[in-house]
């Protein structure tokens, strides 16, 4: 059993963050073609029940763009009638940031932070989409690095456990 105090986990995170992204669990993109309908894109995205977004691949499956809920009720709660007819590339972020494998867990929680991100697509090294990290799988990662000190942690810090 670890002897970890609550300040040794706290300084221990730090260097977790500092790991590459391919030790983080990875959700499978989903994706769609260009000309897509966004009809179809919202339906992508009901199936799927996990994600929130859908990525646009060209057929050798590079990244071309990304259309997130956000983008469509954005619209629609602005007052623009959004005719869901209407291709993908009408409403879909183009160039949208993403983050490689040998780059670190600490890029991609900035990245959800400041860039307002909650499905960073990832890609290998020949740019390809690879796969999609949210935040639960950063926090997953984390937890599952520390299980017994995070269980056994008191609800109060300032409480001593027995």
């Amino acid at each position: 059993m670890s002897e970890l105090s609550e300040r040794g986990v706290a300084t221990r995170v730090p260097s977790l963050a500092d790991e590459k992204l391919k030790v983080l669990s990875r959700r499978d993109p989903v994706t769609v073609a260009p000309g897509t309908s966004l009809r179809d894109c919202i339906a992508a995205i009901q199936r799927t029940g996990t994600g929130d977004s859908v990525f646009v691949t060209d057929s050798d499956g590079r990244l071309a763009g990304v259309l997130t809920e956000r983008d469509i009720f954005g619209r629609i709660v602005g007052g623009d009638v959004v005719d869901l007819d209407q291709p993908v590339e009408t409403l879909m972020t183009t160039q949208p940031h993403h983050l490689h494998l040998d780059e670190t867990v600490r890029d991609a929680i900035e990245l959800m932070q400041t860039g307002r991100y909650r499905n960073v697509p990832l890609l290998d090294e020949a740019d390809f989409l690879i796969g999609v990290v949210r935040p639960q799988d950063v926090l997953g990662f984390l937890a599952e690095s520390f299980p017994e000190e995070l269980l056994n942690l008191p609800p109060r810090p300032h409480q001593q456990m027995e």
